[in-house]
Parts: structure tokens; C-alpha cells; sequence
């Protein structure tokens, strides 16, 4: 009896390893701007699908919303006028975890909508 019928308490994650391990992202951001909330929106969608990820955050610039994945500058809010959607930044960490080059995002959302 050495407790063989249960699941295993030690088993990885779902995929080989910790999605995203070894990826790190640095945002930064306006606060007064009030960007800090897209900040952890985003942060919190991007933990979600790679819970393996580094991601830091720094104080940026009056309408900054920069986004950096090992270093290279992947979205800037100062030169698309937006910020990224959530599945271009996800994709953009797929390719970083497998090792493919990395593309600038270019595709932005309104920073914000007036109904």
C-alpha cells in the first residue's frame, strides 16, 4: 500500500514544461495616465496562458505604454496611438518561448471608447 491510487500531487503543469519559463517581459507604463490598470489586465491574461513568465513593470514617460519581450521593444503605445490586444501579445510570447524571431506588434485598440 503505498498509496499508488490517488493522482500525483507532483505532476507538471500541462505542456513539458511551465509555459512561458525563461520569457521575460518588461511594461512600461504611464501612471498618471492611468495605464497601471491596463497594466495588470494585461499582466494578468498573460499569467493565465504562461504562468511561467517574468514580467516587470516600470514607470514610463507621459503616454508610454512600451513592451518589451528579452529585451527587444515588441509594442509602443507612443508610436501606434493604442494598446495591444491581449492575443498579439500572447502570440508574440509563443514565438519568444519557442525561440522564433519576434515581430513588432502593430495592431492597437483605441486607449479608450466614447459611446
Amino acid at each position: 500500500m503505498s498509496g499508488e491510487t490517488g493522482p500525483a500531487s507532483a505532476a507538471p503543469p500541462p505542456g513539458e514544461v511551465e509555459p512561458g519559463s525563461g520569457v521575460r517581459i518588461v511594461v512600461e507604463y504611464c501612471e498618471p495616465c492611468g495605464f497601471e490598470a491596463t497594466y495588470l489586465e494585461l499582466a494578468s491574461a498573460v499569467k493565465e496562458q504562461y504562468p511561467g513568465i517574468e514580467i516587470e513593470s516600470r514607470l514610463g514617460s507621459t503616454g508610454a505604454f512600451e513592451i518589451e519581450i528579452n529585451g527587444q521593444l515588441v509594442f509602443s503605445k507612443l508610436e501606434n496611438g493604442g494598446f495591444p490586444y491581449e492575443k498579439d501579445l500572447i502570440e508574440a510570447i509563443r514565438r519568444a518561448s519557442n525561440g522564433e524571431p519576434l515581430e513588432k506588434i502593430t495592431n492597437s485598440r483605441p486607449p479608450c471608447v466614447i459611446l
